[in-house]
């Protein structure tokens, strides 16, 4: 098959898109990318493109076409000039770009923002080809949950966007089955949407206790180690992390590694300082995906966290498939989707959402458990890693959807199928 992606991040950002192309690749499918320069997540275009962009021109086997795009910045503002830029760029140098070359379907990659998918209608008309959106970030919600929009009249300007692209998708694509009411909402109809979840790296796949530490956790072996790896941004709620890690302040046992960054990555350094948690929580920067398991060989415990709102108790960060691929006990401090899938798992302990107290409670409770029961916990978890979100599988549900679409002509007028 020949496919064309649409994504605004792309190889060298680290995206489970690029899991997907490299998949589709070595099944023999014959891939093209449509994205922009890389600048996630610092806001920067990255050094190593800046110097030389024609070696990100292909990324295995798979061509890439590059618009401009302006870097995300600081601030919502140059964000917000962050999307339209993809979006002017993707339709008009976009579109030539890809001038005179047909394809079989079109796989958008939707985490925010939802306006990436706008290339993609165009050339959905013009290719007369099938579009799949894989939906990970529910908007206008999530606007509103971090946020970034506050306008009621702004939100429901979004919402009516929201639905004017869920309408012309053939396929919708969703990383948790609690999507399905927001998304039947906008789209009208639940008839084209597929339960499609991320699963861990391919980085994961080694055995974990076959990797060495990383030198950055040397330092910090004889303690607790309570890890969070991934984004620092508002949707995490530190606040609520910085909390529990004060109420155990006093545990000389217990520290906080944090590896990565983020928007917010400057008032966590700031509000470490002025709670006087320093050698408590440590910032260990941001690090590459192919070091993660030498990190998290340094980790007691595996955290990931989502802010107390309803949107967000819908989705399953992608973070939890790589940490139960590890093989260490998790700790949650969310609620919904991503909760159920650690208790269905028996690989940790949750909380609430937002409960800071709470979690300081569940890192007391792991930390008095025998090696042998954390040990189970987290091979429960690898097990069930596998037997849920096994990526061969979820590649397969893929091209078999699209070998689906291929076989089910286009309307004339472009509009999505009854």
């Amino acid at each position: 098959m020949r496919l064309l992606v649409v994504s605004q991040y792309f190889w060298p950002e680290v995206f489970r898109i690029n899991d997907v192309v490299a998949e589709l690749v070595a099944r023999g499918h014959e891939v093209t990318v449509l994205t922009g320069r890389p600048n996630y997540p610092d806001g920067r275009v990255f050094e190593a493109y800046r110097r030389d962009p024609s070696r990100f021109a292909r990324y295995e086997g798979a061509e890439v076409v590059r618009v401009p795009l302006r870097p995300r910045g600081h601030g919502n503002f140059r964000l917000m000039l962050n999307y339209l830029s993809f979006v002017v760029w993707g339709v008009l140098l976009g579109a030539w770009r890809l001038r005179g070359r047909s394809y079989d379907a079109i796989f958008v990659f939707e985490t925010s923002p939802i306006t990436s998918a706008l290339p993609a209608l165009l050339l959905r008309r013009l290719k007369r080809a099938p579009l799949l959106m894989w939906v990970l970030d529910l908007w206008p919600e999530t606007l509103a949950a971090v946020g970034v929009v506050r306008s009621p009249r702004l939100l429901r300007w979004v919402g009516a966007l929201v639905a004017f692209i869920y309408e012309r998708c053939d396929r919708i694509l969703v990383q948790s089955r609690a999507f399905y009411p927001n998304i039947e909402r906008w789209s009208g109809d639940t008839t084209r949407i597929r339960y499609f979840p991320a699963w861990a790296e391919a980085t994961f796949d080694q055995d974990p206790q076959g990797v060495e530490p990383a030198p950055e956790v040397a330092p910090y072996a004889g303690t607790f180690n309570v890890m969070f790896a991934g984004n620092i941004g508002e949707a995490q709620d530190f606040p609520a992390i910085l909390e529990a890690a004060q109420a155990l302040k006093h545990r000389a046992d217990v520290r906080w590694l944090i590896v990565g960054d983020g928007r917010a990555a400057a008032g966590v350094r700031d509000e470490i300082e002025r709670r006087g948690l320093g050698g408590r929580v440590v910032m260990l920067g941001r690090h590459s995906l192919e070091r993660m398991p030498s990190f998290f060989r340094g980790a007691s415990a595996l955290l990931v966290s989502l802010k107390a709102d309803p949107i967000f108790a819908l989705t399953i960060p992608g973070k939890v498939q790589s940490y139960l691929a590890t093989g260490l006990p998790l700790l949650g401090m969310l609620d919904g989707e991503g909760a159920r899938v650690i208790e269905d798992a028996g690989a940790g302990l949750v909380c609430a959402a937002g409960d800071g107290p709470a979690l300081a409670r569940r890192v007391e409770q792991l930390a008095a458990l025998s090696p042998d029961m954390l040990s189970a916990m987290g091979s429960a978890g690898r097990a069930y890693c596998k037997r849920e979100f096994d990526r061969e599988a979820l590649i397969d549900s893929l091209e078999t959807w699209i070998a689906e679409l291929m076989r089910a002509p286009l309307p004339r007028s472009g509009e999505p199928r009854s």
